[in-house]
C-alpha cells in the first residue's frame, strides 16, 4: 500500500468524524497480545469486535500484537488461534504479527524524524513521576504527564532513553459508539508520547496506528482500558494523514477485588470444555440476556441479529 504524504500538524483537523468512513466497507480487527491464552475478559473484547463486524457484513481481521517481545509467551499465539476456532470465531484473510513488521515501523519513524517531530528523551520514569508530582499533575488512569523536559535538547552528559513524538497542545474530540463524546488535550494529559523505547522496541501507541492503517481498519471495538489511548492514537493518525477509525470501547470484566481481569492478575483461561457457557458469560458481560443456543453455531446465529439491532451504524 502506498504511503500518503505527511502533513504538518498545523493543517490537521482536530475533530474526528465518521464522514470519511461512511462509504468505506466495514473492516474490524481483534488484536490480542500473545502473552498467554485468552481469558473471560479478552473474550468480551473479541466477541464485541466479532459481532460488530459480522452484524455490518464486514471483515474481521486478526493481528498478533507481539511488539513487546519480553512479554511474549512462546506458543501462546497458537493457543489463541485454537481458542477462537473452537468458539466459532473465524477471522478473514491472513494474520499479521507485529514482530514481522519492524521495517515498516522504522520507515514511519524515520519520516516523522525528518519532520523534526521526534526527539530523544533522557528522563527516567522516576524523574517524570517526581516532576509531575511536584507540579501537581495527574492524567487519566493515574498517568503522570511528561512535561517536555528534553524537547529543547538533552542535558550535557546524558543519553536518550526513549524517543518521543511532539504532541499538539489542543483539545481533540471524538465520539465513541459506546461511551459517547470524549475530549482530551493529549499534550497536557499525557505529554509528548513515547514512540520508541529505551530497549529499542517500537511503542505500542505508534505501531497500532500504522497497523490499523495498513490493514484498512475502519472500526475498532476494544475494552475501555484503552479508551484513554484513543486521542493520542487519532492525533498520530492525523499527523500521518490517516483517517482515524470509528471507535467502540466496551465494559471491562472485573475480578472479585474490582481489578481488570488480565493475564497480569493471573486470570484463568477460557473454559473450553463448555464453549457455549463461556460465550454466554461474555454475552452477559456486554449487557445482554442469555439467548437460546445448543452449540456455538446457534449462539452466533442468534446473537448477531440482536447486536445488529442495537449497534447498527447509521
Amino acid at each position: 500500500m502506498p504511503f500518503l504524504a505527511l502533513l504538518p500538524i498545523s493543517v490537521l483537523p482536530i475533530l474526528s468524524t465518521p464522514s470519511a468512513l461512511s462509504c468505506t466497507p466495514y473492516t474490524g480487527r481483534f488484536a490480542p497480545s500473545p502473552s498467554g491464552p485468552l481469558h473471560d475478559g479478552s473474550l468480551v473484547a473479541a466477541m464485541a469486535s466479532f459481532l460488530d463486524a459480522r452484524a455490518h457484513h464486514g471483515r474481521w481481521l486478526l493481528r498478533m500484537e507481539d511488539i513487546d517481545t519480553p512479554r511474549v509467551v512462546p506458543g501462546a499465539d497458537q493457543v489463541i488461534l485454537s481458542q477462537l476456532e473452537q468458539l466459532g470465531m473465524q477471522w478473514d484473510g491472513d494474520i499479521i504479527w507485529q514482530s514481522q513488521r519492524l521495517r515498516r515501523y522504522n520507515e514511519i519513524f524515520e519520516r516523522l524524524s525528518k519532520q523534526e517531530l521526534i526527539y530523544g528523551c533522557a528522563c527516567t520514569r522516576q524523574e517524570i513521576a517526581s516532576h509531575a508530582l511536584q507540579a501537581g499533575l495527574l492524567g487519566e488512569d493515574g498517568e503522570r504527564p511528561y512535561a517536555g523536559t528534553c524537547r529543547a535538547g538533552i542535558a550535557a552528559g546524558r543519553s536518550p532513553r526513549a524517543w518521543r513524538l511532539k504532541m499538539p497542545d489542543e483539545n481533540y474530540t471524538f465520539t465513541d459508539r459506546w461511551v459517547g463524546t470524549r475530549s482530551q488535550n493529549v499534550a497536557q494529559a499525557v505529554g509528548d508520547m513515547i514512540v520508541k523505547r529505551a530497549d529499542g522496541l517500537f511503542a505500542y501507541q505508534l505501531v497500532v496506528v500504522i497497523d490499523d492503517y495498513d490493514q484498512q481498519v475502519t472500526d475498532i471495538v476494544r475494552g475501555q482500558d484503552l479508551l484513554s489511548s484513543t486521542a493520542r492514537q487519532h492525533q498520530l493518525a492525523r499527523m500521518l494523514h490517516f483517517t482515524p477509525p470509528r471507535m467502540m470501547h466496551v465494559p471491562l470484566v472485573l475480578d472479585p477485588e474490582g481489578r481488570k481481569l488480565s493475564k497480569q492478575n493471573h486470570a484463568q483461561a477460557i473454559d473450553m470444555q463448555h464453549p457455549v457457557k463461556s460465550l454466554q458469560r461474555a454475552w452477559a458481560a456486554l449487557g445482554f440476556t442469555a439467548i437460546a443456543a445448543d452449540d456455538v453455531g446457534d449462539f452466533w446465529r442468534n446473537a448477531i441479529p440482536v447486536w445488529q439491532q442495537r449497534f447498527s451504524i447509521d
